[in-house]
């Protein structure tokens, strides 16, 4: 006997081992047992380790609203989450199985869970009808039989109904019918004649015993009433009505009608009709009316939760006679339930390097419809960089089809949608959100390819001489781009003693002051480098061109000046240009250096022809308000003749002017003099106030 049991636990062992090795894990727990208690070790069946279990990264999932089963965060063990009552859960399977899934989510692995759910003996018998009312006439003949209410049993297996009992008169009997599904149909013998002269009435007693340990039971009084003759018994028109109907059928819509017949006359050939055999659900969904035999539908059908009821109908006349029939209605699934899509676990952000094949989604598919209507499709919308893959019965993977690229899409909303298989096929969707995040996969890039700039010699140290800008099409830290100038030397000094480049701006400064006659261009390069980590880069070519001044005065070389004396005297110089020191000045530079001495002579000449006819005008005026003065005063006296002069006097004044025009090729050393001793035939700014004025009369 040990080795049975050794042998029987061993193969539990391998059973429980074998399923889970396939994704699946079988259990069985009483019904009733309170929350909490142990349902299997799933931990220790699929090697699940407990700090991930602590860490929430391993729950259990239910269909419909109740959770049933939860998962013990210290021991690994699936426990109940609520009370079940089998009886409730699966009415009169015979089989009560629980279905559950555990999501790892960390591996993104589901694994099926079922849980048979065993009954026990919860549940005592029950009649319909505790109080049963039957009609007999005193002609009936012994062995006649009269069928009784049948009690009902939720418990299944040895807990449900067993035996019936009768007791309280030698008259009647029991007799036990086993009707096709197997089910007990108690019936009422008449083991003896009736009289309804010595008795009118017999009182029973019927008791309904279930198969549990202790035994249940529920009891029925029945009072039979004894009749006057009445030889005809009414007559179902067949002995079976089945009806189709879809579940969508409105609510008081007719069913079915029954008929049946009775030859008699009078009040034993009146016929009514009732429901005997019909459970407490059924009788909630359908009614018999008792005169007519029209089922009509109380409430609407649902073929996910019912696709097939089976009736007894009796008639029975004015007497104690009756007839049975059976009626069958099936319910025909209508494609009234859409997809529902679940979303187990997901992602809600993603690298832009993740390989090809990575999980970002765990779906859950399923329509409640039966046949074809729950059959379904899923698909993606939209042409994105994902494709669904089947995982485990209705689960489903959304997967990436390929790499991502942050710098073209950085955000997609994925609309999976499932479609049944029904016409008009119904269907849902669901959006997943996911979030690209940036690698660093792409080097800053120049606005141009090359750089070019004019500076003026002789600049400011500090100026501005222009900006490098270079983009980087990551983002956040990998699209910072910082600037840096390369090493380099010039005329045997560090570039970065000439120049220098602004970090973040890329603003490119003169750090001193450019002599065109010492450096005419500068090659450099700038780099460009973003913030990832390994940082890109890349480089650009800048080229500034020093644009000469007229900063040197020219260099008389010819005439000398006097050799001193006792010198060997002059031995006769070339004319040069000032450039002949080096090689020729580039075209460019002679058109600019003419232009600017042209200029220059302009600007002084214009200098002294203001200068000339500003003086004049001075001459003028006084010569005016002299003339005024003595018009005003008669006579001018101490006034020689000299001194006044007309036209032809200015004329000579000007010409007693002489002038020097020194000009040079800088144009700040130019120099305008005129000579004060050719000034003696001018007019005196005022008389000398010694000498008295003679009139102009005396002279």
């Amino acid at each position: 006997r040990w080795g049975r049991r050794q042998r029987a636990l061993l193969c539990g062992v391998l059973l429980a081992a074998w399923e889970a090795a396939w994704g699946q894990l079988r259990y069985s727990v009483p019904e009733e047992m309170p929350k909490g208690s142990f349902v299997g070790d799933v931990a220790k069946d699929l090697g699940l380790q407990l700090p991930a279990i602590r860490d929430h990264a391993v729950r259990i999932v239910s269909e419909g609203r109740t959770q049933y089963f939860a998962l013990h965060g210290k021991t690994g063990h699936l426990v109940t989450a609520e009370r079940i009552d089998r009886e409730q859960l699966c009415e009169s399977a015979q089989q009560c199985v629980l279905r559950c899934e555990l999501i790892v989510e960390g591996e993104m692995q589901v694994y099926g869970i079922q849980v048979e759910i065993t009954d026990i003996n919860d549940n005592a018998p029950s009649f319909r009808e505790t109080e049963i009312e039957l009609r007999v006439s005193e002609t009936t003949a012994p062995g006649s039989r009269f069928p009784l209410t049948e009690a009902q049993d939720p418990d299944s297996g040895g807990n449900s109904l067993q035996s019936y009992e009768l007791s309280g008169d030698e008259h009647f009997s029991l007799a036990v019918q086993a009707g096709p599904g197997g089910d007990q149909r108690p019936e009422l013998v008449l083991a003896k004649a009736l009289d309804r002269e010595e008795a009118a009435f017999h009182e029973l007693v019927l008791r309904a015993i279930d198969g549990g340990d202790p035994a249940r039971t529920g009891t029925a009084r029945i009072r039979v009433t004894v009749l006057d003759a009445n030889d005809n018994a009414p007559v179902f028109s067949q002995a079976e009505y089945t009806v189709r109907v879809p579940e969508d059928v409105p609510v008081g819509s007719v069913l079915v009608t029954v008929t049946a017949t009775d030859a008699d006359e009078g009040p034993n050939g009146h016929v009514k009709y009732s429901l005997k055999k019909i459970t407490q659900k059924a009788s909630q969904i359908f009614h018999l009316d008792s005169d007519m035999g029209t089922m009509t539908l109380l409430q609407s059908l649902d073929f996910e939760k019912g696709d097939s009821y089976e009736l007894e109908v009796q008639s029975h006349d004015g007497g104690s006679l009756f007839d049975t029939a059976r009626v069958v209605v099936i319910v025909t699934d209508v494609n009234d339930n859409v997809p529902e899509i679940s979303v187990r676990s997901a992602l809600s952000e993603i690298s832009e390097d993740a390989p090809a094949g990575t999980v970002v989604a765990l779906l859950h598919v399923q329509d409640r419809d039966s046949g074809p209507n729950g059959e379904v499709r899923c698909s993606l919308d939209g042409d994105v960089p994902f494709r669904l893959e089947k995982s485990f019965e209705d689960y489903y993977r959304v997967v990436t089809a390929r790499e991502l690229d942050r710098e073209q899409v950085s955000e997609y909303n994925v609309t999976v949608r499932a479609a049944d298989g029904g016409s008009p096929a119904l269907q849902s969707s669901a959006v997943l959100a996911l979030r690209v995040l940036d690698v660093n996969d792409n080097a800053p890039v120049f606005a141009q390819e090359r750089y070019s700039a004019r500076v003026a010699e002789n600049n400011a140290a500090g100026a501005l001489v222009l900006t490098v800008r270079a983009t980087d099409a990551d983002w956040g830290q990998n699209a910072r781009v910082r600037y840096r100038l390369s090493e380099g030397r010039v005329r045997g000094a560090a570039l970065s003693s000439y120049v220098s480049v602004q970090a973040e701006t890329g603003a490119l400064y003169a750090l001193r002051s450019f002599d065109y006659e010492e450096v005419r261009e500068l090659e450099l390069c700038v780099r460009a480098e973003d913030g990832g980590a390994p940082a890109l880069s890349s480089n650009v070519s800048v080229r500034l061109l020093i644009v000469d001044e007229n900063d040197n005065a020219p260099q008389v070389l010819y005439p000398p000046v006097a050799p001193p004396a006792g010198s060997s005297g002059w031995s006769g110089v070339e004319l040069a240009p000032r450039c002949a020191g080096e090689a020729a000045a580039p075209g460019e530079a002679a058109v600019s250096l003419t232009r600017w001495l042209v200029l220059a002579v302009g600007a002084v000449s214009c200098l002294f022809v203001g200068f000339l006819l500003l003086l004049l005008a001075l001459r003028v005026r006084r010569w005016r308000r002299e003339q005024l003065l003595a018009a005003e005063s008669g006579a001018l006296r101490g006034v020689p003749v000299s001194h006044f002069v007309g036209i032809d006097g200015v004329r000579a004044f000007l010409q007693s002017y002489s002038h020097e025009v020194s000009l040079t090729a800088d144009s700040r050393k130019s120099q305008l003099r005129f000579s004060g001793g050719s000034c003696c035939d001018t007019l005196p700014a005022r008389l000398p106030p010694d000498e008295p004025a003679p009139l102009l009369g005396e002279e």
